[in-house]
């Protein structure tokens, strides 16, 4: 019978998945019954190991990635461990090294290996070990790694490789499985869309799905793919119901700004809700329903501080108020409940456990005081439910039948069923899915929120911040944005994305509706006299955008007094044929410098000229014959000089010293018309959006939008 579960992302570098499913096959092999239930999710193929391998052992808890995976088999399985334990952990320690499927980055390591093997059978020992089994896995599903053991040049190793390949017939259905859930995800990527056919019970019966974000900040992607996702299930895939509910359950951070912001911010994205409620609504009910906790014995008041109750915990350890009788308990959350100097001293405790291996049911707190006056309820409460108390409470009075929730509550999810049974509640089925991670992106309420007050930021909709009014004001667009979350599905593999694929899915969709526009950097601007051209200015009506005529047309000025940027002039040669886009083609005839700076340029015009053939096409401004716009053209960079933040990382270590960078520029005449909001594209210089309209002489201000190409 299967006790434990190892869960592998098909699709993802086989390197990253084979060691760890070769060492629980081991473990069945060694078994009369499997005693690990392996199988493979069709999830998104991903660069590295970081979040393709999870795996629950004894703990209980899951763990993720390979390295994590394989010492938590080895905790579980201590038969795993060999007598020379500390070698063997070094070498788990080095299997990552064989996951590079770049030959350079990876030769040195089958070099090193190669040679330590020149006297040995084994990597540990005189028998085969989890070594063995871990790194044989990591070259095995490396194919640049086997192409070079095909090569035959690596005696040694391709000595032990074949050797173990013998040893452990066992590895071939294992390699055989990877290879066939690879197809298959292979097979699945060539559909649109992620697949949403998740195992949601009884949805014959109807759905109600719910999103509950707390009124104390702005609503960022993480939110927006909970949002969409409960959203899809309910009205689109199933034609049930949407509940929006505000978890305003801690008065100290909430404000009605955030309540209105959210509430905006899922109309934009096209969210509306069935019904709109707040868990405040439910506050006398929820009252009602821890005085029934502890009357059945189920939660005790504690006054315990918070860092001896966080270290008993911990540690396993019971609070010494845990065996209070009902009567005490009930007095103290009477006194809590007025919000007196006693009272504020004391919290309530759900009676779960003291050492269950999951830390999350070590009787969590349920009630805490809060003098702060609540944005909706006033001062009528001293006292306020937790999250985790709530939220079963109200899902099922409010008849949710799904908790779609991300995978980061996984942990809590045994406590939220303790809850209803506790209460002899409804039961609501739980369905974890990813949090979207981003590459140097926070995610986190309250260090965004740092941010802000510290001024780093401009505010919550800084186009340099993940909040849905941050990537909005940056350029992208809301189909975009819905599309772009609901392909990553419900899936449950974390993974850490790169904003590449964010922005190129953008780019979709302003490309075929974006108007063409001219900008010429002011620095070093280089004025350039026209020969052929008319003497008087001339304007004519060109198309805003090529493939386009739907946008519309906008005005071109003509004259013989243009102005091109610095760049592009440094790269002409004397007599060189260029072409003036929007014109025709043109010789360069004379360059004047001063130093190493191009002043001024003399053109002679050839409209003859084939455009096809010159190399450089040029952008220009005529200076004569229409009124240029001044711009500011501004770009941004991650906030975060690090991929990823760890649990002992401090935010201020990481922050990027310069994210912003300006340049003054001018622009054609039809910049001036703009409106906040519209999206452009400045001809050989990307898209932009306007920030700032050209207004009272001061420049308008343009946002670059990413396109996948830099992932900024």
């Amino acid at each position: 019978m299967t006790n434990y579960q190892l869960v592998l992302a098909s699709g993802a570098n086989p390197a990253t998945i084979l060691p760890v499913s070769l060492i629980a096959t081991s473990v069945n092999e060694a078994r009369p019954d499997p005693v690990i239930a392996i199988r493979y999710e069709n999830a998104p193929t991903l660069a590295d190991g970081s979040s393709v391998v999870e795996f629950t052992g004894a703990s209980g808890t899951p763990v993720y990635g390979t390295d994590n995976a394989i010492k938590e088999l080895r905790a579980t399985f201590p038969f795993l461990k060999g007598k020379n334990e500390t070698l063997e952990e070094s070498w788990l320690s080095q299997v990552h090294e064989f996951f590079a499927l770049d030959f350079k980055a990876l030769e040195p390591h089958l070099q090193r290996l190669d040679s330590y093997l020149t006297l040995r059978s084994f990597v540990v020992g005189y028998a085969l070990s989890t070594p063995d089994i871990a790194i044989w896995g990591a070259i095995r599903g490396n194919r640049v790694a086997v192409a070079a053991i095909k090569k035959g040049t690596l005696i040694n190793l391709t000595r032990w490789f074949h050797f173990l390949e013998e040893l452990c017939p066992w590895t071939a259905p294992v390699v055989e499985t990877l290879n066939a859930a690879a197809r298959e995800k292979k097979a699945a990527k060539s559909r649109e869309g992620a697949s949403y056919d998740i195992a949601l019970l009884n949805t014959d019966q109807g759905v109600v799905t719910r999103f509950p974000p707390e009124p104390s900040g702005y609503l960022h992607i993480g939110h927006a793919k909970a949002a969409l996702l409960n959203d899809y299930f309910a009205h689109e895939k199933y034609k049930g119901t949407l509940l929006v509910r505000f978890d305003d359950t801690n008065p100290s951070n909430e404000k009605v700004e955030f309540q209105d912001a959210i509430i905006e911010d899922l109309a934009l994205m096209g969210i509306k809700a069935d019904k709109l409620s707040y868990t405040s609504d439910y506050f006398d009910k929820l009252y009602e329903y821890c005085i029934q906790m502890i009357k059945d014995g189920n939660a005790y008041a504690d006054d315990t501080d918070k860092e001896t109750m966080g270290a008993e915990r911990m540690k396993g350890i019971p609070s010494k108020r845990r065996d209070a009788t009902v009567e005490e308990n009930l007095a103290r959350f009477e006194e809590m409940k007025k919000g007196t100097e006693e009272g504020m001293r004391w919290c309530i405790r759900a009676k779960i456990s003291v050492d269950n291996p999951n830390k999350a049911l070590r009787d969590p707190v349920i009630y805490r005081c809060n003098p702060v006056p609540h944005h909706r309820t006033g001062t009528t409460w001293k006292i306020y439910p937790t999250y985790d108390f709530a939220c079963p409470i109200v899902d099922s009075i409010e008849g949710v039948t799904h908790a779609l929730r991300t995978i980061e509550y996984r942990d809590r999810n045994p406590q939220y069923q303790w809850m209803l049974d506790a209460l002899k509640l409804r039961h609501v089925q739980i369905w974890d899915f990813a949090r979207m991670n981003f590459i140097r992106t926070l995610l986190s309420k309250r260090k965004l929120t740092k941010l802000v007050e510290k001024g780093v930021v401009w505010g919550w909709d800084d186009p340099r911040f993940p909040t849905i009014r941050g990537i909005r004001r940056r350029g992208m667009t809301v189909p975009a944005l819905r599309e772009f979350i609901l392909k990553q599905g419900p899936s449950k593999n974390i993974i850490n994305l790169d904003w590449t694929l964010f922005w190129a899915t953008n780019k979709k969709y302003i490309d075929p509706v974006a108007p063409r526009h001219t900008a010429i950097l002011k620095k070093d601007v280089v004025k350039a006299t026209v020969k052929g051209a008319p003497d008087t200015p001339y304007t004519e009506k060109k198309p805003k955008h090529a493939k386009n005529p739907d946008v519309g047309v906008k005005t071109v000025a003509y004259s013989n007094s243009i102005i091109l940027e610095q760049e592009d002039a440094k790269t002409f040669k004397q007599d060189e044929e260029i072409t003036l886009m929007n014109w025709g083609n043109a010789f360069v005839r004379k360059i004047h410098t001063s130093g190493d700076t191009i002043t001024e340029l003399e053109l002679e015009l050839h409209l003859e000229g084939d455009v096809k053939k010159t190399e450089k096409k040029i952008t220009w401004l005529s200076t004569e014959g229409q009124q240029i716009v001044p711009v500011e053209l501004v770009d941004f960079d991650y906030l975060l000089t690090k991929d990823s933040l760890q649990e002992d990382d401090k935010l201020e270590d990481f922050l990027n010293p310069k994210t912003e960078f300006r340049d003054d520029a001018f622009a054609d005449c039809n910049v001036a018309e703009l409106k906040e909001g519209d999206i452009i594209q400045f001809e050989r210089k990307g898209y932009y959006r306007l920030d700032r309209p050209f207004a009272d002489g001061k420049p308008a201000v343009f946002f670059n939008i990413p396109t996948g190409k830099t992932g900024k």
